[in-house]
């Protein structure tokens, strides 16, 4: 299966998957009289938007190089995943503003079924959180990575949610608003993940040097082809799930041009075949000596 199908088919897992649980969420909350569930559906509910994103993200980013874009469109996936961090903000801030309302207003304590249908949501959004992080792994998604953290943010803050509505539950009158401290230590967390999110993809933006791993491979693999006696300066530019590299090879100084170009045509072909995520390598021949 090809990366952009993989990651493609999980992120519609990611929209079926959070707008069951929202809807879930917005009835048991809203009849349960848990604003803390009510909050983790506000955030499942952003999350629907967000996944979509993901998925235009990937479609669009998977596009051929054209005229105007000659290295791709990758460059759309940490776009796409500022707008994630930029919805995720706005929903902890609704989330923080309603529970500070709900804190001093007095209400009912919430339902103690609301219990267990978060109990089935952490076990799923636990497993959601695990599978979409390894696709994002598998596919190198920066935009599907931040997709993932969103499942296990979702988990977190449901068990928030839990913990405040055993603490209601258990302690009786007096003790409503823990359900409501519980969605604010949610929303501060969700902040908190928005920061996780956001830092790597404008290290992608910025084309900071976080590629060591594919580097310390390519490197390994130039050694191996005929012809190439070691390697020097080493670039890897990240955009969407591909890379483009930027390589020094070192040859036999005596050697003609031809021969060179052919050995950088080979190293090329070599480089592409064992690791399939490069889109474009540029290779600079330089002399041994």
């Amino acid at each position: 299966m090809s990366l952009e199908r993989t990651a493609t088919k999980t992120a519609y897992f990611s929209i079926i998957s959070n707008t069951i649980l929202s809807i879930i969420k917005w009835v048991a909350g809203y009849f349960g009289n848990s604003y803390a569930l009510i909050a983790d559906a506000i955030e499942s509910t952003t999350d629907i938007f967000s996944s979509t994103l993901v998925l235009i993200g990937i479609k669009y980013s998977n596009k051929p190089a054209d005229e105007n874009h000659p290295y791709g469109h990758g460059r759309i996936e940490p776009l796409v995943t500022f707008a994630i961090v930029g919805f995720l903000v706005i929903s902890a801030s609704i989330i923080a503003r309603q529970a500070i309302i709900n804190i001093g207003t007095p209400h009912e304590l919430p339902r103690l079924y609301t219990l267990f249908v978060l109990a089935g949501i952490i076990i799923w959004k636990e497993i959601s959180y695990r599978l979409v992080i390894k696709k994002s792994i598998e596919t190198k998604s920066s935009s599907l990575k931040a997709d993932a953290w969103h499942h296990r943010s979702d988990a977190i803050t449901s068990v928030a949610a839990f913990i405040g509505i055993t603490i209601a539950l258990i302690f009786g009158k007096g003790f409503e608003s823990a359900d409501d401290w519980a969605a604010l230590f949610a929303a501060g967390f969700i902040l908190y993940n928005c920061y996780l999110i956001f830092r790597p993809a404008l290290s992608e933006v910025m084309d900071e040097h976080i590629n060591k791993e594919i580097i310390d491979k390519i490197r390994e693999c130039s050694i191996r082809v005929n012809g190439v006696l070691g390697t020097e300066k080493c670039f890897a530019r990240k955009a969407g799930m591909k890379y483009y590299i930027d390589l020094h090879i070192k040859v036999k100084g005596e050697i003609s041009v031809k021969e060179g170009h052919a050995i950088s045509h080979k190293l090329k072909d070599q480089l592409q075949t064992e690791i399939p995520e490069i889109s474009n390598i540029l290779i600079h021949v330089e002399p041994n000596d």
